[in-house]
């Protein structure tokens, strides 16, 4: 099973603003969906309140740390070591967020889905340093911009070369 992380980020990494992304890009939520539908995907409490409802098409996992939290149309783990029980089988499973879970994956995912955004915005979220020796790119893919996409941005793959 890989185990992968997608993310969107501006040049300093910002990814969220008030529990929301900072940017407009329908093309980053189709690119999004395209590469996690069928798949399990794995987010924070926080990221799953700002979605608002389980993903169609996906195995939504939520990890917290209250013991208590329930959400219908998901499953809910409170440590990483629940997890590989949910996945059994899969063959890609996908951190979507947010910012904890990530710096927790981030030494542990084998590939990472960026979709970076040339520009700068206001932020109060951020992706974890990355050690860019662990990692190769592997595909480069440049977004259309269009009077919905206005924002300079590109679809990367990397592959973890050094764990």
């Amino acid at each position: 099973m890989k185990l992968s992380l997608i993310v969107a980020m501006d040049d300093n990494q910002v990814i969220g603003l008030n529990n929301d992304m900072p940017w407009h890009l329908p093309n980053d939520l189709k690119y999004f969906k395209k590469v996690t539908s069928g798949s399990p995907i794995v987010m924070g409490r926080k990221t799953f309140e700002s979605i608002g409802r389980p993903l169609p098409n996906r195995h939504n996992i939520i990890m917290t740390r209250n013991e208590q939290y329930t959400q219908e149309g998901c499953s809910v783990v409170h440590h990483w070591e629940e997890l590989p029980p949910l996945v059994k089988g899969e063959e890609e499973v996908f951190i979507i967020g947010g910012s904890e879970l990530f710096k927790d994956a981030l030494n542990q995912v084998d590939f990472m889905y960026i979709t970076k955004i040339y520009e700068s915005f206001d932020g109060d979220t951020y992706f974890p340093t990355i050690n860019w020796d662990d990692w190769t790119l592997v595909s480069e893919q440049l977004g259309e911009l269009d009077e919905k996409n206005k924002h300079d941005h590109t679809f990367l793959v990397y592959r973890r070369v050094n764990k």
